[in-house]
């Protein structure tokens, strides 16, 4: 590694006091040595903040700041990005974890990398459950993903895509004008706009433990009758047609099909149909433009 330049770890807890001090804890035990950590708490009802203050106490440097009212990840996340001062920025929920060497090996790769667009490096990570045991790794050799241009495959969902093991340029956060914040969550929104203009490496090692819970955001979008379940789904469905505007080719309109059915499942599973006739009048849309 030629230098070090300063990464910010963006650290976002609500309702998190059984694990947020094992994700700050896996932040400053870092072997990179040249790290901001910011820490957000989005008004948890928990005792989350209490903790937080508790552990900011011997850790003075780091920025720790609380909501009033709940505002969401995507809010809260835009925050504290625009005031970070990193070159490469991570999000990190609090309830997961980065293995030492992660953000070691995360700068090393764009400072490295082949690539001379290069917007995002990410890499494997194991699932762990509440008690952090083991559960699975996220990738596998079958369904290992691509470096490069990869905006068919995240538009297209024929590999998963990793954002808890993804550090960015904050150069490309603010190009793309950081999260949608009329979304209700982020990710996929964020690879699509980021995969359209700026390349992707992967990294095949395990970088981060994704702890898997009851009340975790991927359970709620099959929830029936449930408004959170519904925000999700409608937030799926205004990525899906900024996807249909990036479009540029008839086989990026051919595989975004593949994710349009995928995603009308999960409209069907959660009784959706005003959504999912929206997203059924997308299809068609797309399907003409893949002919």
């Amino acid at each position: 590694m030629q230098n070090f330049p300063l990464v910010s770890v963006i650290c976002l807890s609500y309702n998190h006091e059984a694990y947020v001090v094992e994700a700050l804890n896996s932040v400053i035990n870092q072997t990179y040595p040249n790290l901001e950590l910011l820490i957000a708490d989005d008004c948890s009802s928990d005792n989350s903040i209490g903790v937080i203050k508790d552990w900011v106490k011997n850790h003075p440097e780091v920025h720790f700041s609380t909501n009033e009212k709940n505002l969401g990840n995507t809010k809260t996340f835009n925050q504290l990005a625009k005031i970070a001062k990193g070159e490469f920025i991570i999000d990190l929920a609090a309830d997961d974890l980065l293995v030492p060497n992660c953000i070691e090996k995360q700068v090393t790769t764009f400072q490295n990398s082949k690539y001379k667009n290069l917007g995002i490096v990410y890499g494997n990570l194991i699932e762990i459950d509440e008690n952090g045991n083991f559960l699975n790794n996220y990738y596998n050799e079958e369904d290992c993903p691509e470096s490069g241009d990869i905006y068919r495959m995240v538009v297209g969902r024929t590999t998963k895509i990793c954002s808890v093991s993804s550090m960015i340029k904050k150069s490309v956060l603010e190009k793309l004008e950081y999260y949608d914040e009329d979304l209700a969550y982020e990710d996929l929104d964020l690879w699509i706009r980021t995969s359209r203009d700026f390349e992707f490496e992967y990294i095949p090692e395990i970088l981060a433990k994704k702890r898997i819970v009851s009340d975790s955001l991927s359970s709620h979008f099959l929830i029936e009758n449930n408004l959170r379940a519904k925000k999700l789904n409608e937030s799926t469905l205004k990525i899906l047609v900024k996807a249909y505007h990036l479009n540029k080719t008839k086989d990026e309109h051919k595989a975004l099909l593949g994710r349009i059915r995928f995603e009308m499942y999960k409209f069907i599973k959660a009784k959706h149909f005003k959504l999912l006739f929206k997203l059924f009048l997308l299809e068609i849309k797309v399907r003409l433009k893949s002919i």
